[in-house]
């Protein structure tokens, strides 16, 4: 496509930007939530191995994203994208509230803790960050399990894993 052809489709260069970082990040956020644990025995794997595949994966389009929602000139779609994300991760934390037994309001912060933890890693991959934290979402989602095991269902309970 010549460099006059695209102005067909977008009418300035901040739109090409805006819009490209913003499928940019759509697909990266599509492929974090098709990877998200759907019962109680993949959280494990999903604590231990998104992030590093998050950041083999994605860690170039995070650092491009970052760069571009991060500018005071495009800080307001950066806002509006994660406005998105936001809701997103609350209906997940909702879908999830049954499975781990713990109010969504409670997995609801957890799931923010782990992505910041995985895009930190995924951008600068630096272990000394991530691992702590990791140990902390472990040990937070344990303890609340316990704290909330009368609102546990009976055949999540039974589910071998050491959540």
């Amino acid at each position: 496509m010549s460099s006059g052809n695209i102005f067909h489709y977008f009418q300035t260069k901040d739109e090409i930007i805006i819009e490209s970082t913003a499928y940019c990040m759509a697909k990266v956020e599509d492929d974090f939530m098709a990877n998200a644990p759907t019962d109680l025995a993949d959280v494990e794997r999903f604590l231990r191995d998104i992030p590093y595949w998050t950041a083999k994966k994605h860690g170039e389009k995070y650092r491009f994203m970052y760069q571009v929602y991060t500018s005071p000139k495009y800080r307001k779609y950066g806002t509006e994208f994660f406005k998105g994300v936001t809701k997103r991760y609350t209906e997940y934390a909702k879908s999830f509230e049954s499975k781990l037994g713990i109010p969504w309001q409670i997995i609801q912060p957890l799931i923010y803790t782990f992505v910041r933890a995985s895009v930190h890693y995924a951008l600068f991959e630096d272990e000394e960050y991530l691992k702590p934290q990791l140990r902390l979402l472990e040990t937070s989602v344990k303890m609340f399990r316990e704290a909330y095991a009368d609102r546990l269902p009976a055949q999540n309970k039974e589910q071998q894993s050491s959540f």
